[in-house]
């Protein structure tokens, strides 16, 4: 365990509950129990779920009670090309170079000098090659073994992603028009009905989130990542960002839909059914039951 969780856990110990959790030390609990008690170790306050108003004590609602079966296909950063082929139409997926069960049926011989693989079943087992005559196959295929062995629903109790066959893809290498990073735009939709979004900057180095609503007015409050010291310019595929998020979202109560935008042409990024898992508190907290109240599914 590294110096800083040390640190952090002597801060706050009941974290230390949720990183048993992602390893699978309270796979006898039963989810509802489980989610009571994280909500109270990341938000400092009970969850309510027969009367929930917040955003976040929405979201662990639908985690328990919105169990769409096409959902984790919807997740799975494979299968959901088929959704978007289908949906949207392929242009709008980011060229795919392979995708196997196991690290050492890749062929790194046979992939073009800069890619990017990742699991197909969590948010966690990235690797970004930009130059593979530097690249250390042995530590990225160490990283991949470890995310092909979680299970990315034992820590959040997503259901989506409890039976997700774990598998990797390799992806074309992207970058914006700024040739350093790949920015987010992720789009909160609500049944077909876009209410706001967020830009993801500088990832990795010093993460900043901004929130903006469809007319692109910057919203003020964070999510635990400060705001950009610099404004954020409008992305030239904002509005075809929108329309595409409203019709990806569709019959959903609540989905995030990520997109990359490369000088005006939309790539499909993935997309997200708890925002943080539910677990972030908004600054300030108005913002928590603003979100909230977009969320309508009955909560009975």
């Amino acid at each position: 365990m590294g110096q800083n969780k040390i640190i952090s856990l002597l801060k706050r110990p009941q974290y230390l509950f949720l990183m048993l959790g992602h390893r699978g030390f309270f796979k006898w609990m039963n989810d509802e129990t489980y989610l009571k008690i994280a909500y109270w170790c990341k938000m400092d306050k009970k969850l309510n779920l027969v009367n929930p108003t917040t955003y976040n004590e929405k979201l662990q609602w639908l985690k328990l009670n919105d169990t769409n079966p096409e959902y984790p296909s919807l997740v799975d950063k494979y299968e959901v090309r088929n959704f978007i082929k289908k949906t949207i139409g392929e242009d709008y997926l980011i060229p795919l170079y392979g995708v196997w069960d196991d690290v050492d049926e890749i062929n790194f011989d046979k992939l073009p000098n800069q890619f990017v693989l990742k699991g197909t079943h969590d948010s966690g087992g990235l690797v970004i090659c930009r130059d593979k005559n530097t690249l250390d196959i042995d530590k990225a295929k160490r990283k991949l073994r470890k995310s092909l062995k979680h299970n990315y629903y034992w820590g959040q109790r997503e259901g989506i992603y409890k039976n997700i066959k774990p598998r990797i893809i390799a992806e074309k290498y992207m970058v914006d028009e700024s040739k350093k990073e790949l920015k987010d735009y992720k789009f909160f939709c609500f049944d077909g009905e876009v209410k706001a979004m967020f830009i993801a900057t500088d990832r990795g180095i010093d993460t900043r989130f901004d929130f903006f609503d469809l007319d692109f007015n910057h919203m003020p409050f964070m999510q635990r990542y400060p705001n950009a010291i610099k404004p954020i310019k409008k992305p030239k595929g904002f509005k075809e960002m929108i329309d595409l998020a409203m019709v990806l979202s569709k019959g959903i109560p609540h989905v995030r839909v990520d997109f990359y935008d490369i000088n005006g042409k939309i790539y499909f990024g993935e997309m997200t059914f708890f925002h943080f898992s539910g677990w972030e508190k908004f600054e300030p907290s108005k913002y928590d039951e603003l979100f909230g109240s977009w969320i309508n599914p009955p909560f009975k």
